[in-house]
């Protein structure tokens, strides 16, 4: 059910994450018109949580089963995100001093245009102490297959 990546979520983005070779983790989505601020434009909050998660996310490249919470996010809007292709996302982990890490995720168009950046600080913490219940259901891998229109190498 998780806003960014629950597959059942109706509501949610139903966003993809993948591992790319170069370390960092790439997410793609299909916007919809619930997701617009202005006219056929993206809402940059929902901009600013799909740059978190990622970069949140990132950290499990290089470190399978960290999590982290996030503690600081800046960001900076530089292009509208129009709502009629899909988004991709590009995280990376910038430094790793064992309890807290940093990253950068920066949302690119369709043509290279880096239209979005944010920073991010975050605390490694074991999944017992960030979420309540059960999560085998919810924390699965996303095994659906890559979708056709993106290419993998950024």
């Amino acid at each position: 059910m998780c806003m960014v990546c629950g597959v059942e979520n109706e509501c949610g983005l139903h966003a993809r994450f993948l591992e790319l070779d170069n370390g960092e983790l790439m997410g793609v989505f299909d916007p919809r018109e619930q997701h617009q601020g202005y006219p056929g434009r993206m809402h940059g909050g929902i901009l600013t949580a799909i740059v978190d998660e990622a970069i949140g996310r990132a950290i499990a490249v290089g470190d399978p089963g960290a999590w982290g919470v996030t503690v600081e996010l800046s960001m900076r809007f530089r292009r509208p995100v129009p709502l009629d292709r899909p988004i991709r996302v590009l995280a990376r982990i910038t430094e790793d001093n064992g309890r807290i890490f940093q990253g950068v995720g920066e949302i690119v168009l369709d043509d290279g245009t880096v239209a979005v950046t944010g920073w991010g600080k975050y605390m490694r913490l074991p999944i017992e102490k960030i979420s309540v219940g059960d999560l085998s259901a919810e924390m699965r891998v996303d095994d659906r297959p890559a979708p056709e229109y993106i290419e993998i190498a950024p």
